[in-house]
C-alpha cells in the first residue's frame, strides 16, 4: 500500500478527481481534476505545482565527496562548482546506463543527489577508500517542482533570493517565513521552473506560502498527467518508458549506453577512472547503435486514415508510454526502431513521440513510418525525425536582468 508524502493532507483535499497513482511507494496524484489539461496549461501559461517528494534523494559529505561522485558518476563533478547543478546519469562497467538524476553542489564538500530509482545500494559499492558520508534522506526531505512562466514571480514573495539573477541549473539556500530551503532551477516540464527542497517538517508551510504567494499568478496545482505531456514536448527521457535500469533488465537489449539516449554530452571520457569509462571510449571511437529522437506524426494521414472507415480522428489528450514499431517504408519490410512514449501537444498543435531508432535514421528531416491501428486494422503513417526538443522556450534558461542563462 502507498504511503503519504509529507504534502498529502494539501494534495488530499485538492485532488477532486481522486485519480491517483502510485509513485516509488508514495501516493502521487494523476490529475486533481477530471483532466488534466487546466494543470498542463498551466505549465505552460503560469505555474503548476508538483509534488516531487518521491524522489530518491541522498546527501554525500566528506572531504573525497566530489571525487567519489567523479567516480560513479560519467561527469567530472570535481569540475562542478558550488551552487550549481548537474544533470548526469550513473553507468554499469559495460557502460549501461542504470539511472539518470541530479547533482548538486551545496558545499565545496557536501552534494545533493537526486535519482529516480533507489540508488543507495549502488552507490555505497564504491565507497571503500573515500572518506565520505553516504546517507538517504529520501524520507527526511520533501521537494516540490514550481514549474511555468510565473514561476519566477511567485518565489520573490515567498524567501529572500534575488531570483532575477538566479542562473539556470544553480542552487541556493535561501530563508521562507521561518526556516530554510534549498532552491535549485531545474524541473522536468523544459520550461522556467524551479525545484524547492525542505525538511519535512516544514512542507505544509511551504506549501502554503507558495499557493498564496501564486494566487495573483494563476497557480495550480498539478500532477503527474500533465507533466508526462510537458516532458515529452521536451524531449525529457523517463525511466522504465524510453529506457531500462540496466540493473534491472532482463537481456542486454534492454540496455542502452549514455550515447544511445542522447546523453553524450554529460560524458566527460578523459579523466579518472569511472564506472564504465573504458566501455564508453570504445563506443565513441566505433559509434553508437542507437539513437533517440523526436517523431513529427503526420495528421493528415492520420485523418485519412480514420475518413476511410467514416469516422472522426481518435487521439486521447493523455500521453501514451508503449512500444510502437517504426519502419523505413509502407511495405513495413524493415523495420527502423520503434517509438517509446507520445502525445498530442497542445501548445505545439502536433502528435509528437520521442523514439529510439538505428543510428543511419536519426538525420534530422529524414521521413520513417510508425505503426497505427484504426478499427483492429494495422496501418502506417509518416513520421518525420526532428530533435527531441520539441518545445525549448528561451525563458527556461534566461534572466530578466542580464537575458544571459
Amino acid at each position: 500500500m502507498p504511503i503519504k508524502t509529507p504534502f498529502f493532507p494539501r494534495t488530499l483535499a485538492l485532488c477532486n478527481s481522486m485519480f491517483w497513482k502510485e509513485w516509488a511507494g508514495y501516493y502521487a496524484v494523476s490529475s486533481y481534476e477530471t483532466h488534466h489539461e487546466p494543470e498542463y496549461f498551466a505549465f505552460r501559461n503560469s505555474a503548476g505545482l508538483l509534488d516531487v517528494s518521491p524522489l530518491f534523494k541522498y546527501s554525500i559529505k566528506g572531504p573525497d565527496a566530489a571525487a567519489f561522485l567523479s567516480r560513479i558518476m560519467v561527469k567530472d563533478i570535481s569540475k562542478l562548482n558550488v551552487g550549481r547543478v548537474s544533470y548526469c546519469c550513473w553507468c554499469t562497467d559495460q557502460g549501461k546506463v542504470i539511472d539518470d538524476g541530479t547533482v548538486m553542489r551545496r558545499a565545496e564538500n557536501e552534494f545533493f543527489v537526486t535519482s529516480a530509482d533507489p540508488s543507495y545500494s549502488w552507490f555505497s559499492r564504491f565507497l571503500r577508500g573515500y572518506d565520505v558520508v553516504l546517507t538517504d534522506v529520501s524520507d527526511q526531505i520533501a521537494g516540490l517542482a514550481l514549474q511555468g512562466p510565473t514561476s519566477r514571480e511567485i518565489i520573490k514573495q515567498i524567501c529572500n533570493a534575488d531570483m532575477d539573477n538566479f542562473k539556470f541549473f544553480a542552487t541556493q539556500e535561501v530563508n521562507a517565513d521561518g526556516f530554510k530551503m534549498h532552491i535549485s532551477r531545474t524541473g522536468f516540464t523544459g520550461d522556467l521552473g524551479y525545484e524547492l527542497w525542505c525538511e519535512n517538517e516544514h512542507a505544509l508551510k511551504l506549501w502554503d506560502a507558495i499557493m498564496l504567494a501564486g494566487k495573483n499568478y494563476d497557480i495550480r496545482p498539478a500532477g503527474l498527467d500533465a507533466l508526462d505531456v510537458a516532458r515529452i514536448e521536451a524531449g525529457l527521457i523517463l525511466k522504465d518508458v524510453d529506457y531500462y535500469n540496466a540493473l534491472h533488465a532482463l537481456i542486454d537489449d534492454r540496455m542502452s549506453t549514455p550515447y544511445e539516449l542522447a546523453l553524450g554530452w554529460t560524458v566527460d571520457l578523459d579523466r579518472a577512472p569511472f564506472n564504465g569509462q573504458a566501455a564508453l571510449k570504445a563506443e565513441k571511437e566505433r559509434g553508437a547503435q542507437w539513437a533517440i529522437v523526436g517523431l513529427d506524426i503526420n495528421w493528415s494521414e492520420i485523418e485519412a486514415l480514420y475518413n476511410k472507415c467514416g469516422l472522426p480522428p481518435e487521439i486521447g489528450s493523455h500521453s501514451w508510454r508503449k512500444s510502437i514499431p517504426i519502419y523505413t517504408e509502407k511495405n513495413k519490410l524493415v523495420q527502423a526502431g520503434y517509438a517509446t512514449s507520445g502525445t498530442w501537444s497542445p501548445i505545439l498543435k502536433k502528435n509528437i513521440a520521442l523514439a529510439t531508432v538505428e543510428k543511419e535514421y536519426e538525420r534530422i528531416g529524414s521521413e520513417l513510418q510508425i505503426e497505427m491501428t484504426v478499427e483492429h486494422k494495422r496501418h502506417t503513417v509518416t513520421a518525420t525525425v526532428q530533435k527531441p526538443q520539441f518545445f525549448n522556450p528561451e525563458r527556461k534558461t534566461s534572466n530578466p536582468k542580464s537575458g544571459q542563462s
